[in-house]
């Protein structure tokens, strides 16, 4: 059985609110890593709470960029829930620059997982605030930084364009 194709269209609303329930657990992830300190071991370092959301979150962006956004968690409770309740959006916007965007996300929280397991400290706060930031500025005021890297990369003729990406 094949898979349908992934959405190349998608709601902007919902990937603003995988932005918003993002940030709210990053946030928690900065705050239990600010909380929980260095841990002298690598064993107490991989258990401890920040770490663990950490690497949850990582996981998701990783599932995000790879299988399309529309396809994460987050987004699929829009679909189901949420939008629903609303009117339908005003327009459409390229599912690309977005999924591109939780490839950097996954980059970011990668980066921050290697180095609390190196025992860099705070490297996991640090990552986790940058990330923060970044879906902070989506959820909040709709700014996709991971787009507008998009976007410049398309232009400098590093990424491919995608065939609905339109020039910003």
């Amino acid at each position: 059985m094949s898979r349908p194709p992934r959405p190349t269209r998608i709601d902007p609303r919902g990937a603003r609110f995988t932005a918003s329930v993002t940030a709210v657990l990053l946030l928690v992830t900065v705050a239990l890593g600010l909380l929980g300190g260095v841990a002298p071991t690598l064993a107490d370092r991989a258990l401890q709470p920040a770490f663990l959301l950490l690497v949850v979150l990582a996981a998701i962006f990783v599932w995000s960029a790879a299988a399309g956004i529309a396809r994460n968690p987050w987004s699929a409770l829009f679909r189901r829930l949420i939008r629903p309740r609303l009117a339908p959006p005003a327009e459409l916007e390229d599912a690309a620059p977005p999924t591109f965007a939780q490839g950097v996300g996954a980059l970011v929280t990668l980066v921050g997982v290697v180095l609390h397991l190196s025992g860099v400290p705070y490297g996991l706060v640090a990552a986790a605030s940058a990330a923060f930031v970044a879906a902070f500025l989506n959820g909040a005021f709709g700014y996709c930084l991971g787009c507008q890297l998009y976007l410049l990369l398309v232009r400098a003729g590093l990424v491919r364009r995608s065939p609905s990406t339109i020039r910003a």
